[in-house]
């Protein structure tokens, strides 16, 4: 008879593994595993209700011989998908649990059953409710309704095509026992069977915030500079290109500034280019630090960087960048090599009407070439 596995086989979290139809060697280690461990559990199952049944033909109910085997049939059964799963054949399957056939083939034992020994037929039929339960935890819609049809034709050649009179024992005080225990151990693994469907609706709903940060993760990753963590080139053009538009719709101002890090060749030749990726590092966090919350802040390429100000007029703009200078300027560099200083050149330039954003971008590289022109560490507003 088929039953709920142990709340640590989690088949879900194991498909999380794969990619596609290609699950990698542990997603296959861990069904495995997982397999043995649900047969595990039918195992033990039938050998419950197997001991229920010596407990009846104690009492006189039925021959002594029914309860081995009907844990001969279901132990045989137990073997056989143990050998299917072991030998990769049920990984051929979409369904590797093969839980439609697993279902079908414990029906077909608990009727039998029931046919062979009608007059304990209340354990049969009970566990017919365990083994519907547990299927339902992995099957689709249609494997549902061909394991409640199979189910359904069962019952009917059963009750409708024989006189078998179904019994539930409780002649006797033995009888009362046993049949206490089926109703017991029925209901216990249903609630089980219940606690582990919960459990893994937990699993998949920490699996699924897993995922989903996994996913922010990596779509910030994909926009981030790895060396100094601002934006990167690509979406730097296309955070300007959506704040170009939003300036063109709603008629507000935007503006840029072009920042140039001065003679930052002489610093990777003079002090190593280790040194001069931490230049670059300590920069982008000074400015971070220095921004406010609506600037866009990206590396646009080398050593130079793109400040997007939205709602921003070519004064203020201009205050914006000068000040940042400043604080550039004054930190001390020395802490990277003794004597160093770092000071940065600026192009600032506000949105014209119906301008593109190459054109835009093209003004205030002209004005931070003219910074530099001037003799740097200075900022031009074109």
């Amino acid at each position: 008879m088929a039953t709920a596995a142990s709340p640590s086989a989690n088949p879900i979290s194991a498909e999380l593994d794969g990619v596609g139809n290609q699950p990698t060697a542990e997603a296959l280690s861990r069904r495995a595993r997982q397999r043995r461990q649900i047969q595990g559990m039918v195992g033990v199952s039938y050998v419950i209700d197997a001991f229920v049944l010596l407990i009846y033909a104690h009492a006189g109910t039925i021959p002594a011989t029914i309860g081995p085997a009907y844990a001969a049939c279901g132990l045989f059964a137990v073997a056989f998908n143990i050998v299917l799963s072991e030998t990769g054949f049920t990984e051929r399957f979409k369904d590797h649990y093969f839980v439609t056939p697993q279902s079908i083939a414990s029906m077909a034992i608990l009727l039998a059953f029931t046919w062979i020994a009608p007059e304990v037929g209340v354990i049969f039929l009970s566990a017919l409710f365990v083994v519907f339960n547990f299927g339902s935890l992995r099957s689709t819609p249609l494997q549902t309704t061909i394991v409640w049809t199979a189910m359904t034709f069962g019952l009917a050649a059963l009750f409708l095509l024989t006189d078998k009179p179904i019994g539930m024992p409780h002649t006797t005080y033995l009888e009362r026992f046993a049949t206490m225990l089926v109703f017991v151990l029925t209901i216990g693994r249903c609630m089980f069977i219940g606690m582990f469907s919960n459990s893994m609706r937990e699993s998949l709903y920490r699996s699924g915030l897993k995922l989903k940060e996994a996913y922010r993760r990596i779509e910030e990753l994909a926009e981030l500079d790895e060396l100094t963590g601002s934006y990167n080139r690509r979406c730097i053009m296309r955070l300007l290109d959506d704040d170009i538009a939003r300036a063109h719709r709603n008629s507000t101002p935007c503006s840029i500034a072009l920042i140039d890090l001065d003679w930052f060749k002489r610093i990777n030749d003079t002090y190593g280019h280790p040194t001069g990726d931490e230049v670059l590092r300590t920069f982008a966090i000074t400015v971070f630090a220095n921004i406010r919350n609506i600037d866009r802040f990206g590396r646009y390429g080398g050593e130079e960087f793109l400040l997007v100000m939205p709602d921003t007029h070519h004064d203020a703009a201009a205050r914006i960048v000068d000040r940042l200078r400043a604080i550039i300027a004054d930190l001390d560099w020395s802490a990277f090599s003794p004597g160093m200083k770092v000071t940065i050149s600026a192009g600032v330039t506000t949105l014209k009407p119906d301008e593109t954003p190459d054109t835009f971008l093209a003004r205030a590289d002209r004005a931070l070439y003219a910074a530099k022109a001037e003799g740097r560490n200075r900022i031009t507003v074109a």
